[in-house]
């Protein structure tokens, strides 16, 4: 029996998941054009060279920054969404996730990166627009999904869109995002948030009484005897 040829090469000294969340993490707070191939070396600990055959350009890694953190987020939202609970009660878990996540960052609040980051770069860079109009289509989605079901529960009225507010969902977030990375109160985002819940997903009447049902069937109060 012949022995199995060695590999040439050094074996890869880094882990690709977190060399990307680390650069991930570069991106989110210095954004695209700010974020040097320095910066991205020293977060990863991996040299030019390395990050090259690991990634390609700085383009393509922001690329794949961008495409992870998307698919993350998108999948934290679906499982959020899929809780076995009220509407408003999934919308609130959603907003003050999402509002814990902004308000972090080792060197302040920083918002969403995909917002935050992407927005900028969407306006010349074909495939960076692509890449946030992908992750905003399946937001909205999920939203959309999760609206139908509670429309059909009667959590919303029959003349509901659940294709249109599922982006004034997602735009609360956008909202959220922008003004946590502009230094706003957290006591003016959790304000935005109450409203949010107010619009999309208002609490179910009480229900009705014996007492109630009576006055409703009569027409008015009750007389007195």
């Amino acid at each position: 029996m012949s022995e199995q040829p060695r590999r040439r090469g050094r074996p890869r000294a880094y882990d690709p998941e977190t060399a990307l969340r680390a650069a991930t993490e570069t991106f989110w707070d210095g954004g695209y054009a700010a974020t040097s191939l320095d910066d991205l070396s020293a977060a990863t600990g991996m040299n030019r060279p390395s990050l090259y055959a690991a990634f390609g350009d700085k383009e393509a890694l922001y690329l794949r920054s961008l495409e992870a953190q998307g698919q993350r987020s998108v999948a934290a939202l679906s499982h959020v969404l899929a809780r076995p609970q009220p509407l408003r009660q999934a919308l609130h878990d959603v907003y003050h996730g999402a509002l814990s996540l902004y308000l972090a960052g080792a060197h302040g609040a920083r918002g969403c990166f995909l917002v935050g980051t992407a927005a900028t770069e969407a306006v010349l860079n074909p495939r960076v627009r692509a890449v946030l109009s992908s992750a905003f289509a399946a937001f909205d989605q999920a939203f959309e999904q999760r609206l139908r079901a509670a429309r059909a529960a009667g959590e919303l009225p029959a003349h509901a869109d659940p294709a249109a507010l599922s982006r004034v969902a997602g735009g609360v977030l956008h909202t959220l995002a922008l003004r946590a990375r502009a230094g706003e109160r957290r006591a003016v985002l959790e304000g935005i948030i109450t409203a949010a819940l107010d619009l999309l997903g208002p609490s179910s009447p009480a229900p009705a009484t014996p007492a109630s049902r009576s006055r409703g069937r009569r027409g008015g109060a009750p007389r007195r005897a």
